[in-house]
């Protein structure tokens, strides 16, 4: 049954698939009866490229949104959940976490059908610290290589061949439509996801319950739990996105089940642990992981990240 009429103001980057993400949130809230007009937020990540690896991890795709809601000129802010630091922002609270979409890392290449096919010394093309250690920990012969820029921008740079092959987001380019660019889903043993990959994030102000009452129909209770526990490891870790960590949360029958993960930058050294516990415990279970990496030398691998 439709909420009654609740007019919201939905904050988004204005990037192809940050529309996407905020278009797809409008359609689930119009109906349930709210009325939602979309507002477009330039943030610091979108305004220059960065060197790899620096500054994800301030928000830098986040905090003009949450300023505009703690500023009443938005009422919803819709992010990639991937981009939230875990610090907690006074006034605002993630007040629903849709289902997740597919998780994955996928291979992009016109010259290989697989990641065992790529020649030795290919160039492959990455953004993330955590895409390149394990890439390199699976092949220390590749050439991994920056990139930047949107989707797009992305597989555009990679048909006119600066690169043999790019690793993605299977979640984003199936949002986009774009499936079909998919050569490899990387299997989860070789690459596992980002804290959060694959998942949206609704904030909200805290003092306001109306748009806490209009999203919460599009909370998901295992994707919510998943998340929970993985950015519960990350917060433990300290890492930010200044080291390789990646994190793989998942119900598994009725169990919540995270797998953690820390390499080295060159992919040479990769310390995981996987543990399980109730749903409920899901911020525990997160912490108990990341003790267990911390155990196997993962705080020596996160210094080293940073000093790098």
């Amino acid at each position: 049954m439709p909420s009654s009429s609740v007019r919201l103001r939905l904050g988004t980057r204005a990037s192809p698939l940050a529309r996407w993400q905020a278009d797809w949130v409008a359609a689930q809230l119009r109906r349930q009866g709210s009325e939602i007009e979309l507002v477009h937020v330039t943030t610091s990540g979108d305004r220059g490229p960065l060197p790899i690896g620096r500054g994800a991890d301030r928000g830098l795709f986040t905090k003009e949104i949450q300023a505009e809601l703690l500023a009443g000129h938005i009422d919803l802010a819709v992010h990639s959940l991937k981009d939230l630091p875990t610090d907690a922002v006074r006034g605002v609270c993630l007040a629903a976490v849709p289902e997740r979409a597919p998780v994955n890392d996928v291979l992009v290449s016109d010259c290989a059908g697989s990641l065992s096919e790529l020649r030795g010394g290919a160039r492959v093309g990455t953004g993330s610290l955590r895409r390149r250690a394990q890439l390199l920990n699976a092949r220390c012969d590749l050439l991994m290589r920056d990139l930047r820029g949107n989707v797009e921008t992305r597989l555009r740079k990679l048909h006119e061949g600066q690169y043999d092959a790019i690793v993605l987001a299977e979640a984003g380019l199936r949002r986009l439509g774009l499936a079909r660019e998919i050569t490899q889903v990387l299997p989860l043993e070789l690459a596992l996801p980002a804290v959060g990959q694959g998942a949206l994030a609704l904030e909200v102000r805290t003092d306001d319950a109306t748009a806490r009452q209009a999203v919460l129909p599009l909370e998901h209770a295992a994707t919510r739990a998943a998340v929970t526990a993985e950015r519960a490891m990350l917060a433990a870790l300290q890492g930010g996105c200044l080291a390789p960590i990646a994190a793989w949360g998942r119900r598994e029958q009725d169990t919540l089940v995270l797998t953690g993960r820390v390499l080295s930058a060159d992919g040479a050294r990769k310390i995981e642990a996987t543990l399980a516990a109730a749903a409920a415990e899901a911020a525990v279970l997160g912490r108990r992981v990341a003790d267990a990496l911390l155990a196997q030398g993962a705080a020596a691998l996160i210094e080293a990240a940073r000093a790098g």
